[in-house]
């Protein structure tokens, strides 16, 4: 399972924001200060001394496209679900996610990290990673969002990268074209939603390449 993946890297790389609606001047000020306070790399999200690490989604309501900070953990009942819900698996969004499958966001991305390496696509560029979403309950009473990464069955050299349970998983990375579709939120989640986000991904997810391993990484947590 993937826990860990970034924008820009937190190396002295320009963030990139030609992904609507991150060029918006709001938009690049909220990224901003998100890669100056964490770095660049999100991670699945917890109490902080210096605060509660929420990550960016791209969503859709009425006005169109927009960015949130959300909590990486899929809340039920506006709380953390007990149980591990940082992924998604796609064979299972018709089932057990099926609520909050109605409801879905991408994740802007540059790189990831998986099996102690970090993943890009060969030119660098940012790519979107499909996202369902629930809501969580505020302190002050309002409510705010929590997500869920959806992974695939990993394929090129990301196959590579096998878990314990002798299984290959990598995140869902969508191409541009798909990501109307997958946002709209007058479309059902479902399986032919599944089917179709599959079939886009499968070039850009051949696509996936590896640097060096980083060190102190774990295994693949897939």
């Amino acid at each position: 399972m993937c826990a860990s993946y970034g924008l820009g890297g937190g190396d002295g790389r320009a963030l990139p924001y030609d992904l609507p609606p991150m060029s918006d001047p709001a938009n690049m000020a909220l990224l901003a200060q998100w890669a100056t306070e964490w770095g660049g790399k999100a991670n699945t999200t917890r109490s902080q001394k210096k605060g509660v690490n929420l990550n960016p989604v791209i969503s859709v309501d009425e006005d169109g496209r927009r960015i949130d900070l959300a909590w990486w953990w899929l809340h039920v009942g506006g709380a953390p679900a007990k149980f591990t819900a940082f992924n998604s698996r796609d064979d299972a969004l018709v089932t057990k996610w099926r609520k909050p499958f109605q409801h879905r966001a991408i994740i802007p991305a540059d790189w990831y990290f998986e099996g102690k390496k970090r993943w890009a696509l060969p030119d660098g560029a940012l790519f979107g990673i499909a996202a369902i979403l629930a809501p969580r309950s505020l302190e002050d009473g309002g409510s705010g969002l929590s997500y869920s990464m959806v992974t695939r069955h990993g394929v090129g050299e990301a196959s590579t990268v096998v878990s314990s349970r002798g299984e290959s998983r990598m995140p869902l990375v969508l191409p541009r074209e798909m990501h109307d579709t997958w946002l709209d939120p007058q479309r059902p989640g479902d399986a032919d939603l599944v089917a179709e986000a599959l079939v886009a991904s499968e070039e850009i997810s051949y696509a996936m390449t590896t640097g060096e391993a980083e060190p102190g990484l774990h295994a693949t947590l897939f």
